[in-house]
């Protein structure tokens, strides 16, 4: 957590909370060179095939006092979004196919075509023995 600040550009998966805010699944914290990578608040199907949300933005306001809640501003919108204590936080890093090895942990975001398959439009892989979080 100590890696989000104020204009941190985030991802989060969450589940969505009677309140309206999110419980945070998961938080990437993006390379500033990264800054954008897929902005906005859409539904997101986890592993196990429930849905719930992703949503990638700037942070704004942040505290830690009484838990962790940071809000997410994404175009002229922002959600406020709870982190648990027990939550992974990772970094997003632009890399290269050298972290592609076989029996390394990797999380593919893809694409479905016309043809019926399903084409990479981004990976995230784990460094020293990481296991992408998703």
């Amino acid at each position: 957590m100590s890696d989000i600040k104020p204009d941190s550009f985030i991802g989060t998966a969450a589940v969505p909370q009677a309140n309206g805010e999110l419980k945070a699944l998961e938080v990437h914290v993006f390379a500033p060179s990264l800054r954008g990578s897929g902005e906005g608040f859409n539904p997101f199907e986890s592993a196990d095939g429930a849905i719930n949300t992703m949503t990638n933005g700037t942070v704004g306001k942040l505290v830690n006092n009484n838990g962790r809640t940071l809000t997410v501003k994404y175009g002229d919108k922002q959600k406020i979004v709870q982190v648990p204590d027990d939550v992974p936080v990772v970094l997003i890093e632009p890399g290269n196919k050298s972290l592609l090895k076989p029996g390394g942990k990797v999380v593919l975001f893809g694409t479905l075509t016309r043809e019926g398959h399903i084409v990479a439009r981004g990976i995230s892989a784990g460094k020293d023995g990481l296991t992408p979080p998703m």
